[in-house]
């Protein structure tokens, strides 16, 4: 690890000792991977992981989460809920992720306040800070700490020390919920996600990294793909082609589309 990170690396252990004892809002993603592999290095026993299980979570998510916790030994807690009861969410209005934020990080300061820990920690970065993100005004709200972006370190820094401390998470592609896929005043409803979550899982099973199903439409549905351009001469092969607009019709999709300007994070806040 070079210097200049690993000097930003050992603050954040710094940071992290000084909340005594830590909840790490855990996803499985780059981010909140590295913040619970340096929260277990900085507080030991003093520190447990929590995953929010909602509709909006793929179960390849939550099962990565589980399986790591289980192979660095860290306690974990796994609390059910369902984001499509939150009121003012399933009618996916341009906040929705500050009603979804607020909900899911408040149960965590509750499991904080059971289990007498001082701090409930997250995974946001410097590069958070650019994007429509009201996610972030509940974490504030709630007075939930981000010792990652304390800590200086942007979304590169974070896949570059991740690398040096070999965790599996160095190169994993950006993630967002399934909820994001939704066009905003587009009703949010499980028989939707669980499409997304299909589109998405058979895209990943194809070897495909970075990419997003977006939906669109109350009935009739339309698949919107998402991929990186170099992608583009793959998923239009005969045999690909083919096999998505089958697949995407069994599980409910009227039409199948790909976005020719390619995948980028919150295409759907371009409407705003």
């Amino acid at each position: 690890m070079q210097d200049a990170l690993r000097k930003k690396y050992d603050d954040l252990l710094e940071i992290l000792r000084s909340y005594k004892s830590v909840v790490v809002a855990f996803s499985s993603g780059v981010d909140s991977t590295l913040l619970l592999y340096a929260a277990k290095e900085a507080l030991g026993q003093n520190m447990l992981a929590v995953t929010a299980s909602t509709p909006s979570i793929p179960r390849r998510e939550l099962t990565e989460a589980c399986e790591y916790c289980k192979r660095i030994d860290v306690e974990h807690v796994v609390l059910e809920l369902d984001q499509l009861s939150v009121p003012g969410f399933k009618e996916n209005p341009s906040d929705k992720c500050y009603i979804c934020k607020k909900a899911i990080f408040q149960s965590f300061v509750d499991l904080c306040r059971e289990k007498n820990f001082c701090e409930v920690v997250e995974g946001s970065n410097l590069d958070d800070q650019g994007d429509y993100r009201p996610g972030l005004k509940a974490i504030a709200e709630l007075g939930i700490k981000s010792p990652l972006k304390e800590a200086g370190l942007s979304k590169a820094e974070i896949r570059e020390i991740s690398q040096s401390l070999g965790l599996p998470t160095y190169n994993k592609p950006s993630y967002a919920c399934l909820a994001s896929r939704f066009p905003y005043g587009e009703l949010i409803t499980k028989e939707k996600l669980a499409l997304v979550d299909k589109g998405e899982q058979l895209l990943f099973d194809m070897g495909f990294k970075q990419f997003r199903v977006r939906i669109h439409g109350d009935s009739n549905y339309i698949a919107r793909i998402e991929l990186l351009p170099e992608d583009f001469g793959k998923i239009l092969s005969k045999d690909l082609r083919d096999r998505i607009n089958s697949e995407f019709k069994s599980y409910g999709f009227a039409y199948t589309s790909l976005d020719l300007k390619g995948y980028r994070t919150g295409s759907m806040n371009e409407t705003l």
